[in-house]
């Protein structure tokens, strides 16, 4: 099940640099974040869906990167963002 409206516009509204800002990596990591975890909620209870899992694998190499991008050019947007989300760096 994908992000709704609602849920996506939340996510922006607190993590935007900005007033229009939608596409910085805080907003594209926490976005990734929230979908991360609702795959991996629904992989607990669907062990064999090798789709889903396919992309999980893909969303989190895309958070990863980001992630990376995020540390080299702004560690402390960094630092801040991963003890906001309460993921590891």
């Amino acid at each position: 099940m994908a992000l709704t409206a609602v849920a996506t516009a939340e996510i922006i509204k607190t993590y935007q640099q900005g007033e229009k800002d939608t596409g910085s990596p805080e907003v594209q990591i926490a976005l990734f974040t929230t979908r991360i975890n609702q795959l991996t909620d629904h992989l607990k209870a669907n062990k064999r869906d090798l789709h889903t899992q396919f992309g999980l694998t893909m969303l989190v190499s895309k958070r990863r990167r980001l992630m990376r991008y995020l540390k080299a050019k702004f560690p402390e947007r960094y630092l801040k963002l991963i003890q906001t989300l309460g993921i590891r760096g």
